[in-house]
This record gives structure tokens, sequence and C-alpha cells, in this order.
């Protein structure tokens, strides 16, 4: 999988994996005040997606996502992003999340390797 790490001017990792017999490139970044994932398999941005957690008076997190431009119709772009910022939370962060997501596929195993890549190659 190998990634290039890059920490001036924003922290960043570039990498390509394949999922599902498609190349998918991969730039996660992390800003001062947010955290910016791409993946593409078709060499464009897609969909574009924000997600952040809630602070509340509950004991359980709540999460806010959004479709910020693309398909909104897709319910499945929408729990990659959840997880991905349910991911960031369970680790300390409270940062929010612009997720771009450029997909042939949509199946649920894409997007599984997609979280799991990310994950693998976190910057937070």
């Amino acid at each position: 999988m190998g990634g290039l790490e890059q920490r001036f001017p924003v922290p960043l990792k570039n990498f390509s994996v394949e999922i599902k017999g498609n190349n998918t490139d991969l730039v996660i970044c992390r800003y001062d005040d947010h955290f910016l994932v791409m993946a593409t398999q078709i060499g464009t941005m897609g969909t574009i997606l924000h997600a952040r957690k809630e602070e509340g008076v509950t004991v359980e997190p709540t999460f806010n996502v959004s479709v910020i431009l693309g398909k909104r119709d897709e319910p499945m772009l929408l729990a990659i992003t959840r997880q991905l910022i349910e991911n960031i939370s369970s680790s300390g962060s409270s940062m929010p999340l612009v997720l771009s997501l450029g997909l042939k596929d949509h199946s649920t195993e894409t997007l599984k390797g997609i979280v799991s890549a990310v994950v693998e190659n976190r910057l937070w």
C-alpha cells in the first residue's frame, strides 16, 4: 500500500489501493481545523460530504453528517462518512471531517475497503 507522507504546509498522506478491481487513489490531509479525505476511482472529487461530532449533554456522542455537493440519494455514502467521523472521535479528536468520494462502485465492499485503508493510514 505504501504512501507518501508530507509535513508542510499541511500534513498529508497520498497513496493508492486496489478495491474490487478498481484502482482507488486516496489523499488524507490534516488541517488545523478539519480532516480532509479524498478517495477517487474516477479521477475527480465526486460527492463531497461533511461530518462533525455534536457536543451535548448526553453520554453517547451524536454526529451530524451532510452532503455538501453531489449525490444526495446514496445512503451508503452517508454511512461511510459516519464510520470515519466515529473513528476520528473515538481516537480523541473532535475535528470535523470533509470527505470527497468519486467512486465507480458504491458497494458495501468498496466502502469498507476505503474505511479500512483510511483508518490504516490515518493522521488523527
